[in-house]
């Protein structure tokens, strides 16, 4: 129970990281005028951000609940 008082602040960035991004990648599919190639262009990017975001998101998680918080103690 006290690990889920700690996973809160990962979880709220992650999800407006993801939020943000997700819209970027609706605004080049919306428009229609952007040329294919450039639409997937900048569609892959925030994607593969989006990708990165939950891998990290993931990561966090588990050192939270295998008791390590502080990632400063490593160094």
């Amino acid at each position: 129970m006290n690990h889920t008082k700690k996973m809160i602040a990962p979880v709220i960035i992650a999800s407006l990281m993801l939020l943000y991004y997700i819209g970027i990648i609706l605004l080049f599919v919306i428009v229609e005028e952007i040329p294919l190639a450039v639409k997937l262009l900048m569609i892959l990017g925030p994607l593969a951000v989006c990708g990165v975001t939950i891998g990290v998101l993931v990561s966090r998680i588990r050192e939270i609940e295998g008791g390590e918080e502080d990632d400063l103690s490593k160094y």
